[in-house]
């Protein structure tokens, strides 16, 4: 027993040291990764001259090089957007003038619409922007161009009933959404014109529908391109009393109560 206890002592003292030396090692690494106070306003001196850039390149004479500003701009967005640390000690506010740099460039840019909603609406916190983003830059499409246009009507149908209100509009849009799906009449379009009609059945008989808006929800879930976005769409599902099964590669099965 003599001989167990300066054991016993020791091995606690070991521990003790451990945990003390990976706490300093975490406040350490947080120091480290945690933008400091100059880091910050340097960062805000130099976003207030990237918004001044992106102004410029909206109206800049391309000559003929619209297609590379797009391209490029996207890729200066990855770029502010990525850098999670910064953009959550400032800001996300610039996203949607990024988009309109890109789809004012090239309207036709399918992917550049892939991160719109998300960045201003989610993560901006500006849904308005979107709408008004998406509602200058479709007369400029088509119904097969880009292939996919008729789902950017669903995007728009979301933001104006979950985020403004605006079950109405919505309406519209997922009407405008079915017109371009028919019209588009590949395989994958004609099979979402079933899910906009029930999302205008929903809206007329109850602006307010948890089935409306908990397909609207299952359209981000569907599109989400990161982790924070796919959570939050899961959580409003299940608030809103909908069951989410995975099926293991990524997809999802929703069920509407």
């Amino acid at each position: 027993m003599s001989n167990i206890i300066p054991t016993i002592a020791n091995l606690t003292t070991f521990l003790l040291c451990g945990a003390t030396l990976l706490i300093l090692q975490y406040r350490q690494f947080q120091a480290l990764t945690q933008p400091g106070d100059l880091e910050v306003e340097v960062e805000n001196q130099r976003l207030i001259q990237e918004a001044s850039n992106l102004e410029t390149l909206r109206y800049v004479p391309a000559f003929g090089f619209d297609a590379l500003i797009a391209d490029w701009t996207l890729l200066n967005f990855f770029d502010y957007f990525g850098d999670t640390s910064l953009r959550e000690a400032t800001s996300y506010s610039l996203s949607p003038s990024y988009f309109e740099v890109i789809l004012d460039r090239n309207p036709y840019f399918w992917e550049a619409y892939f991160f719109l909603s998300a960045s201003t609406t989610l993560y901006a916190g500006l849904p308005d922007r979107t709408v008004a983003i998406l509602s200058d830059r479709l007369p400029h499409l088509s119904p097969t161009l880009p292939p996919q246009a008729y789902r950017l009507w669903r995007y728009k149908a979301t933001d104006e009933l979950l985020f403004l209100g605006d079950a109405e509009s919505a309406k519209k849009s997922y009407e405008k959404g079915v017109e371009w799906a028919i019209k588009n009449g590949s395989p994958e379009a004609l099979a979402s014109v079933e899910a906009y009609q029930d999302s205008i059945r929903f809206l007329e008989s109850d602006p307010d529908s948890i089935s409306a808006q908990i397909s609207a929800w299952s359209s981000i879930l569907g599109n989400a391109f990161d982790e924070k976005t796919q959570q939050l769409a899961i959580d409003r599902i299940q608030g809103l009393g909908g069951n989410i099964t995975s099926n293991g590669q990524g997809g999802y099965s929703i069920s509407v109560p």
